[in-house]
């Protein structure tokens, strides 16, 4: 490997390390800090946030963003290390093994980002680049076949085990990746809820919501009281704590948070009957009929709304909710309309889709005498939320507005 080749190779690594570890502070603070807006959510299309907080930004609970800072630091690793080292002579091909494999999952992220949820994150692009150059440099920069890397990689094994300098590296490493996966924030992830409850919701297999602390609890308190407090208009009808989610079921934030409360819901159900009101508002992002949406993002959005409400006059809405959002990724007016029949009972829906959409129109416009521009936004006792909250505070507020009613 020649010294420009390598300091080719460290460009791109640090790249990627770079984006990475912006990634990795981003998604945390979403995690960990209500109301966190990224710096890179420029807009709907362009946006961080929608990809880290959608299936494909971690695996296994584990932030893709962190995975990358990870195999990042290895390939360093590899580059610095000794110029004596047959390490280092075999570095090229050790990362050429390793981005075939990143590779393969750099174009599955694409996929999901770019086809699934139409979303650009300018953080993910920049590794997907990173990964890519260190594919095709390192590909050009191995001196012997791939067949030999075995051999190769077990001299390079036993000469760490005998080094006390590079064991040390190595146990660094591992350690401090250890570490990082296992302190770094979770989401909410599916339970076996034992309470009565959160019996519905364990039955159901959805994610139960880990409680915050009490310094994360005063902390919320003190941000969400300096939210802005706007009048909804739906009646409480005997509630104290009333919630508004205006939503689009082809938005994967609306689908996340669909999924994460329904354990807080429930628990409230349980412990507080009739004490929580939960209204869902149609504010699809689909200029058929929302005259402010940007075109070619949600083109089935319109459809779903109408689609649940329809359901709802067979008793079929939550059914039919279910189903708009395990299929979200594949939607369109056709499978809808399917949807629609077969899960929801509706077999007129063409006939009654003019006049259901003029009462979907009816929630968009008040969504926006509301300020509402992007979904989820939600409105708890009239303070607004733009994106939802992790399920923990979701479940703080909810306290904290019912501690509120007992004073």
């Amino acid at each position: 490997m020649t010294e420009r080749t390598r300091r080719w190779l460290l460009a791109f690594a640090m790249l990627g390390l770079g984006a990475s570890v912006a990634a990795t502070w981003v998604h945390y603070q979403l995690l960990s800090s209500p109301g966190y807006t990224s710096f890179c959510d420029v807009s709907s299309t362009v946006n961080c946030t929608e990809a880290y907080m959608s299936r494909f930004g971690s695996l296994g609970g584990v932030p893709v963003a962190l995975l990358g800072v990870l195999w990042f630091v290895l390939v360093l690793v590899l580059l610095l290390a000794p110029r004596s080292s047959a390490a280092r002579e075999n570095a090229p091909a050790y990362i050429f093994a390793l981005s075939t494999a990143a590779l393969s999952i750099v174009l599955y992220l694409a996929y999901g980002s770019f086809i699934v949820l139409k979303t650009v994150c300018p953080l993910c692009v920049a590794t997907y680049v990173a990964v890519g150059a260190l594919f095709l440099i390192s590909g050009g920069a191995m001196s012997f076949p791939m067949s030999h890397l075995p051999s190769r990689a077990a001299r390079d094994l036993r000469a760490l085990v005998s080094s006390p300098a590079a064991l040390v590296v190595a146990i660094l490493f591992l350690g401090g990746a250890a570490t990082a996966v296992a302190f770094f924030p979770r989401e909410a992830t599916p339970t076996d809820a034992a309470t009565s409850a959160a019996s519905d919701q364990a039955a159901a297999g959805q994610a139960a919501a880990p409680a915050a602390n009490q310094a994360e609890q005063s902390e919320f308190e003190r941000w969400y009281l300096q939210q802005p407090t706007v009048d909804p208009g739906v009646p409480a009808d005997g509630a104290a704590v009333v919630i508004v989610k205006f939503n689009d079921y082809q938005c994967p934030p609306c689908k996340q948070t669909y999924d994460n409360y329904k354990s807080v819901l429930a628990k409230y159900r349980a412990s507080h009957p009739g004490a929580v009101r939960f209204v869902t508002k149609d504010f699809p992002l689909d200029p058929e009929c929302n005259f402010n949406a940007p075109g070619g993002q949600h083109v089935a959005a319109c459809e779903a709304a109408v689609a649940v409400r329809l359901a709802e006059q067979h008793a079929k809405r939550e059914a039919m909710e279910d189903w708009l959002f395990a299929n979200q990724p594949t939607l369109t007016p056709d499978s809808v309309k399917q949807g629609a029949r077969q899960v929801g009972g509706v077999t007129d829906f063409d006939q009654k889709y003019p006049t259901v959409l003029n009462l979907v129109k009816g929630d968009i416009a008040a969504g926006g005498a509301l300020g509402v521009r992007s979904t989820p936004t939600f409105f708890i006792n009239g303070r607004m939320l733009r994106g939802g909250l992790p399920p923990q505070f979701f479940d703080a507020a909810i306290a904290f507005e019912l501690k509120q009613a007992k004073r």
